[in-house]
């Protein structure tokens, strides 16, 4: 076990989500909330193989990296598709592309509101204190 290294992925993901967090309440640009945010569910899946000393997978389709995860934390029906969603915001949002939509503000709130329960979530199955990494 690697909590220090865990702690290093959250506190990254921390950073991202308040971030997205933000700008989403001076109703900033939403792509690029959108690109933070899905940052922030990212590094906080990646802190369990950071905490298990696990190879970081180089992925950013959070489908992929829950289905590695699934003896560590799992995702309802909803939530799967709520992480196939965010792991689009990494391609769309991120490059210019002729299809690019922008996220709704609804659906970043859904987002914002999913990502804060699973950053408790993970912390609290890795048992760390999210103080500790939310600075």
């Amino acid at each position: 076990m690697n909590e220090q290294a865990a702690k290093e992925w959250l506190n990254k993901a921390w950073h991202h989500y308040s971030s997205g967090k933000i700008l989403y309440d001076v109703e900033h640009y939403t792509d690029v909330i959108a690109i933070d945010l899905h940052y922030s569910v990212e590094i906080t899946l990646k802190a369990f193989l950071a905490f298990d000393n696990s190879k970081i997978l180089k992925t950013h389709d959070l489908n992929e990296l829950a289905l590695i995860l699934i003896d560590k934390i799992t995702f309802d029906d909803d939530e799967q598709r709520l992480l196939a969603i965010i792991s689009k915001y990494h391609i769309k949002g991120s490059y210019a592309t002729p299809d690019r939509n922008m996220p709704s503000r609804d659906e970043l709130n859904n987002v914002l509101e999913f990502q804060d329960r699973l950053f408790n979530q993970v912390c609290t199955i890795l048992e760390i204190d999210p103080n500790e990494v939310k600075k």
